[in-house]
């Protein structure tokens, strides 16, 4: 009897046999002559691939095709980069083709996924270690032919977006024997140099042998030892090479790193003119608070001005001067009241002894009360001399004695404290310590 476990249908049997491939032989490449090539309306490629013994099935997806250097033929010896995979609903073991390189590049191209994997276990692709650019760099340097496409498109883009920035050249080989090591130097010379805070290495398009100088590992390490961020531009948009990799950030084209490294001035312009607008707004906006203070400490300071103290102390003046002359009239009513009551009790007694001993009493009387009179008076005086000195040192009057003036409208009899309720015409009276002016407004002006 069989398990019924350990029994696979068709389906389990294909998609248990493709995830063993796929996790067994991850990418492989594989040389070949292409036979049986189809070119169905999917725009997917499908062909075989040969030896003198064997051949294999293989797909190429339409996504992959753009980076395609040459276009595929019956008969091409071609180099496939491919994971290997199964069909599922034929059960035909087949490879998935990634990306397909003329059988002459196959050494560069095996050389480069050894580096590109060598690198890759030390970690320098990894994003962790890459510098930020500056946002806006004050000079940029350029590492690339001068007589190239290259660096007239990098100069003309950045003339366009943001000329005030200088360029500084670093001009080297981009390809030949001695290119790599050109371009390491110029990496360290640029990392010497302390203006430039960015650099671009870059050169156009051409073949995988054309490019190789940017594959070598002298370059990748120099470019990772760079303190300055570094952005790659070589080649076209489907040109990979391992200063992609390792480089701060990768450019598909020269103009695009161009475009990359700087912001476009207009759009900087139109953001500073909206914080200069928006800065405006908060500084319009703090004065009209500064103004509403002012006016409110202006207004607490009026209430207390002095001279708003002198006039409720000259009030109260007043009122005691009043109160003091009501005290000593009353006094005086008082002792006149009291005398002739005296007198009628003297006519009462008609015995001239009596009349006489009560006229001298009266005269007694008399005297005492002009005595006390006279002393009541003159300590009344008295005190009335010190609050009128008191009073005097503290009246307007005083001070128009000093050579000051109080102005009132003639009409209103307000005080003028400002010119701005004056109007030219108006008259007005000026006390000053003598006597009283009218005049005549003829012209207003501010101090």
């Amino acid at each position: 009897m069989t398990d019924s476990e350990s029994i696979y249908s068709v389906s389990e049997l294909n998609r248990e046999t493709k995830r063993l491939l796929a996790n067994h032989f991850r990418t492989v490449q594989v040389q070949g002559e292409i036979s049986n090539l189809s070119l169905p309306s999917s725009g997917h490629y499908y062909f075989t691939l040969k030896d003198a013994q064997a051949q294999v099935r293989c797909a190429m997806f339409r996504g992959q095709q753009q980076r395609l250097r040459f276009k595929p033929a019956n008969g091409d010896s071609v180099i496939a980069t491919a994971q290997v995979s199964l069909y599922e609903p034929r059960g035909d073991y087949q490879l998935v083709v990634e990306h397909l390189a003329e059988a002459g590049d196959g050494a560069l191209r095996l050389a480069f996924e050894r580096l590109k994997q060598k690198l890759l276990t030390e970690g320098l692709f990894d994003q962790e270690r890459k510098k930020p650019l500056p946002s806006l760099p004050e000079r940029i340097g350029v590492i690339t032919s001068p007589s190239g496409a290259a660096i007239h498109d990098i100069l003309s883009v950045l003339k366009r977006r943001f000329p005030a920035i200088p360029v500084l050249i670093y001009p080297v080989a981009v390809q030949g024997d001695t290119a790599k090591f050109e371009i390491s130097a110029a990496l360290a010379k640029a990392n010497h140099d302390p203006q430039v805070d960015v650099l671009i290495l870059a050169r156009g398009g051409g073949s995988l042998e054309d490019l190789w100088a940017f594959n070598e590992e002298i370059v990748a390490r120099a470019i990772v030892d760079s303190k300055i961020p570094v952005i790659s531009a070589v080649g076209h948009e489907v040109d990979f090479s391992i200063a992609d990799f390792v480089a701060d950030l990768r450019a598909a084209t020269p103009s695009a790193a161009a475009e990359r490294v700087v912001p476009d001035a207009t759009i900087l312009l139109g953001a500073f003119a909206s914080f200069e607008r928006q800065m405006q707004r908060l500084m319009q906006q703090k004065l009209l608070r500064q103004r509403q203070q002012l006016e409110w400490l202006e207004k607490a300071l009026r209430s207390q001005h002095p001279g708003q103290k002198l006039q409720r102390n000259a009030q109260r003046l007043d009122e005691l001067e009043l109160r003091l002359r009501h005290a000593m009239l009353n006094r005086l009513a008082h002792a006149r009241q009291q005398a002739a009551v005296r007198e009628q009790r003297l006519y009462g007694n008609q015995p001239l002894a009596a009349i006489k001993s009560q006229q001298r009493q009266l005269q007694f009387f008399r005297q005492r009360l002009q005595t006390a009179v006279k002393a009541k008076i003159k300590m009344l005086n008295s005190q009335h001399a010190a609050a009128a000195q008191t009073l005097h040192a503290v009246s307007p009057l005083a001070t128009l004695e000093r050579g000051y003036a109080i102005v009132q409208h003639h009409s209103s009899k307000q005080l003028v404290k400002s010119i701005s309720p004056l109007n030219v015409g108006d008259l007005l009276d000026t006390r000053i310590t003598d006597g009283r002016i009218v005049s005549r407004v003829t012209d207003i002006s501010s101090h």
